[in-house]
């Protein structure tokens, strides 16, 4: 078993609980590939940086590293500049940005296809090591790696890290929305990867203004970043992405 600890300050409420000065520990079984659940298989929907079905919109100016692509809506609703994107959009028909966009409507058909299977595939994974941990407030911690489930939403007011190998997964299950507060970081640790980070919310994720998020982020609803917020990571919604002068970069494999 792997054990991580995080020092819990008086008075700190973890679970629904009021706790004295103690230490909160999380463990999570050693698999032979890392430690943690098996990753999500995005397939083909793991070559995009953001991927929506009806569009993004965006506030100029952002910065993409990776590919965009919006579908089944029109290529008009990309509200994206080819000068913001290093790498390719994606659009169903000849409305996408000009001249860069490529037409993919078929490709594009079978991407959708495959971030909601991601999503339903990490939403369908059972026996979580931890179950509404923090009563839905994980500002602060540090987690090891494993499958994380919140009947409820998800807020990290403060801080966050994430502490493990390069082969280690998380997995965070969102029945409601995800609220990350302005100006916090996610943070890796001990050498964990943004690729092996799955955050699956069933409601609208918001990431405040100048904060940073790591990881591949599954949205049934809307994802929207506000102001000089940052991604090292995936933003793969199943509504919209809105973006206000953001940078988002795909990480490495």
């Amino acid at each position: 078993m792997r054990v991580k600890c995080e020092s819990v300050p008086h008075h700190k409420t973890v679970g629904g609980f009021v706790l004295g000065a103690m230490a909160l520990c999380l463990t999570t079984a050693s698999l032979a590939a890392g430690q943690g659940p098996a990753p999500v298989q995005l397939g083909s929907a793991g070559t995009f940086a953001v991927l929506s079905k009806t569009g993004v919109t965006n506030v100029y100016a952002s910065a993409i590293i990776g590919d965009v692509a919006a579908s089944p809506i029109t290529g008009a609703s990309i509200l994206l500049t080819c000068a913001e994107v290093t790498g390719t959009i994606h659009s169903v028909d000849a409305g996408g940005p000009a001249p860069c966009a490529v037409i993919d409507p078929e490709v594009l058909t079978s991407v959708v296809r495959d971030m909601e299977s991601a999503y339903d595939d990490a939403a369908g994974r059972v026996a979580p090591d931890g179950s509404d941990l923090g009563a839905g407030e994980i500002g602060g911690l540090t987690l090891a790696p494993g499958l994380y489930k919140w009947g409820t939403g998800l807020l990290l007011s403060t801080d966050v890290t994430l502490s493990g190998g390069p082969d280690d997964v998380w997995i965070f299950q969102v029945a409601g929305t995800l609220n990350q507060a302005s100006a916090t970081r996610i943070t890796l640790a001990g050498g964990a990867t943004a690729k092996n980070i799955f955050w699956q919310v069933a409601g609208a994720v918001t990431i405040g203004t100048y904060a940073h998020f790591e990881g591949i982020l599954l949205g049934k609803t809307v994802v929207g970043m506000n102001t000089g917020a940052t991604v090292n990571g995936r933003l793969l919604a199943q509504t919209a992405v809105t973006l206000q002068m953001n940078s988002i970069t795909q990480p490495a494999q």
